[in-house]
């Protein structure tokens, strides 16, 4: 574990209840245990193990990319022990079926490798490929009550804005299968945004009482950590068309398209009318947003960077972006192009990631069922 403070811990109730203050100052905690651990990240990486992953429902987009992908990159080339799960089980939590699968996922496992992820620093997983990491579901489910998964938020906005969806068995168990993608490998840090927060909490609850309840394979430590949120500081990148960038909204930039469809895309973004180029978020949401585009794929500052276009208008900044983003994905599309026609490649680095995670995962089950009584 970190040398961060555990007597802040918040109950689940806390961070899942309506109160506003309440989950405010949870925020604000977490904030501040963040960047007490980004801190001693600099100086003892080998202290944590952290856990991410994506939902393999699409093509990877450049708000993938600029939200969590580069962090994860940065964190593994740090020296942090770096889990990266593939979460095919979760694709079906919402949905009727799988889709294109197979084509997401080495799809996505081109984009982590083309934008950096080494399979020798990081271990890339499926979540079907682990089975002892989904029988940790039976012993956590007996750690969590029906009302407090109910007050998940996750779990709350899909009863909230699907009515007429009967809500499966599998979206309600979601926050202890996350909590299970964590402990299997006794991940202590999880790099999130804070609408995620709620998931770490309920993680921290399932270890706690754990141990409490069932007890340890080894009397002076428990078979699994508490984990930390490592706040994220990505930033909200809005779609083309100025709205929450998604894929099922046809308004994202996938990190794979060419040079030519980025600028098509981007000639057909949303702005404003007026002509000035000014950095304001809050009051120019989507020049903003292309403002800062173009700061992230250059490194430079959104205000410097408005202040310099002046009165370029949209079609200025529209140029600017392009020019931006083309250059800096330039080298991450060329070695994709790579990866993505030796998909046996793809497939053998998986391959390797799931025997890696299955070893790990084993150890844990064992640990569990000797701390259950249940090793025979």
């Amino acid at each position: 574990m970190t040398d961060v403070d555990q007597d802040d811990v918040l109950e689940i109730d806390e961070l899942s209840g309506d109160d506003q203050a309440s989950r405010d100052a949870s925020l604000d905690r977490s904030l501040q245990r963040s960047a007490q651990i980004e801190a001693d990240i600099a100086v003892n990486p080998g202290k944590y193990r952290i856990l991410t992953g994506d939902r393999p429902t699409g093509r990877l987009h450049i708000g993938h990319y600029f939200g969590s992908l580069s962090n994860r990159v940065r964190l593994q080339n740090l020296g942090v022990n770096t889990m990266l799960v593939v979460a095919d089980y979760q694709v079906i939590y919402d949905r009727d079926g799988v889709g294109q699968l197979q084509d997401n996922v080495l799809s996505g496992m081109a984009d982590y490798l083309a934008c950096g992820v080494d399979p020798a620093r990081s271990t890339i997983f499926t979540h079907s490929s682990v089975t002892a990491l989904n029988q940790l579901l039976l012993p956590f489910l007996s750690l969590v009550t029906v009302p407090e998964l109910n007050r998940n938020p996750t779990v709350k906005d899909e009863l909230e804005n699907n009515p007429g969806r009967p809500m499966s068995g599998l979206m309600l168990t979601f926050p202890v299968h996350q909590a299970a993608d964590i402990l299997f490998c006794k991940a202590n840090l999880v790099p999130v945004g804070k609408d995620q927060l709620p998931h770490i909490e309920i993680t921290r609850v399932i270890a706690r009482r754990f141990d409490e309840r069932y007890g340890r394979a080894v009397a002076e430590q428990a078979v699994f950590p508490q984990p930390d949120a490592l706040m994220s500081p990505a930033p909200s990148i809005l779609g083309t068309d100025g709205t929450k960038m998604s894929k099922s909204k046809g308004n994202v930039i996938e990190i794979g398209m060419s040079a030519d469809e980025t600028a098509k895309l981007l000639k057909r973004a949303k702005t404003d009318s007026e002509r000035h180029i000014t950095y304001d978020p809050v009051n120019r949401p989507e020049v903003s947003n292309l403002v800062l585009l173009a700061a992230l794929a250059t490194g430079g500052d959104p205000v410097q960077i408005a202040d310099e276009l002046g009165d370029a208008g949209g079609g200025g900044l529209k140029k600017l972006v392009t020019e931006a983003i083309n250059e800096h994905f330039a080298p991450i599309r060329e070695r994709r192009a790579e990866l993505a026609a030796n998909p046996d490649h793809l497939r053998q680095v998986l391959r390797e990631g799931n025997e890696k995670a299955n070893a790990i995962a084993e150890q844990t089950l064992d640990e569990v069922r000797q701390a259950m009584q249940m090793k025979y």
